[in-house]
């Protein structure tokens, strides 16, 4: 497909700037992720709310962009060769986006950085969001309390992690980078979405609590949390 006319979803989501990134998201911490990158490069584009309460990620046209219906997405007019790019998974976008910027990924800790980066998309992310599940949503009407347990437990481990992996640095691979990016709206989401920061063991760390401050005093992470707007 050569134009933007070509991907069903900008039927449902149509363009307000043809020629900047579309992107198609919600400003949960995987979403954020990605607003949060285009704010700090200055790539313009054009954000489109996928709202959940209306199932917009089940439609036929967010499928048809990203199958596994989970925001975000984007789709880039100018991707690679000039031809359009479709892309999903937070994590591909945010690889994408720094070669296109040439921005926080810096060569010298570029290994570094994609470590860490993979280390919130393995770890950080899914144990995360199960502890948000079994604390914060329907998971507490379980009474068995092992689930819940299991990634409390893990919760703290993958904490503890970094904790350490912080001493002496103000970043997670000494310049701020996609990684601190990736990690920074999960620690935001556990302890201020999910409330469950006490009960996995927040109040021992000496590091993160600080990360997490300087993360959120950054002027791009306080638009991207809300971005797109929920209306």
């Amino acid at each position: 497909m050569s134009d933007l006319a070509d991907f069903p979803i900008t039927r449902r989501w149509p363009p307000r700037r043809p020629d900047a990134i579309q992107l198609y998201s919600l400003p949960t911490p995987n979403g954020i992720k990605v607003s949060l990158m285009l704010e700090e490069t200055g790539l313009p584009y054009d954000a489109h709310l996928v709202n959940f309460a209306s199932n917009d990620q089940f439609s036929p046209e967010f499928l048809s962009l990203n199958p596994n219906n989970k925001i975000p997405a984007i789709l880039d007019p100018q991707g690679p060769g000039g031809k359009p790019l479709a892309l999903f998974e937070s994590g591909a976008i945010l690889l994408y986006l720094a070669e296109k910027s040439g921005q926080f990924l810096p060569e010298a800790q570029r290994w570094e950085v994609i470590q860490w980066l993979m280390f919130q998309m393995g770890g950080i992310g899914p144990i995360f969001g199960q502890l948000g599940y079994f604390h914060h949503f329907a998971g507490k009407e379980i009474e068995d309390p092992r689930p819940k347990e299991r990634f409390r437990a893990e919760v703290e481990r993958l904490l503890k992690v970094l904790d350490g992996a912080l001493e002496g640095r103000d970043w997670i691979a000494g310049d701020y980078s996609i990684a601190d990016m990736a990690i920074g709206p999960w620690l935001r989401g556990l302890r201020d979405f999910y409330k469950a920061a006490d009960i996995a063991g927040w109040g021992s760390l000496k590091n993160v609590p600080l990360y997490l401050d300087r993360f959120l005093a950054r002027p791009a992470v306080q638009r991207a949390i809300n971005i797109p707007a929920r209306g």
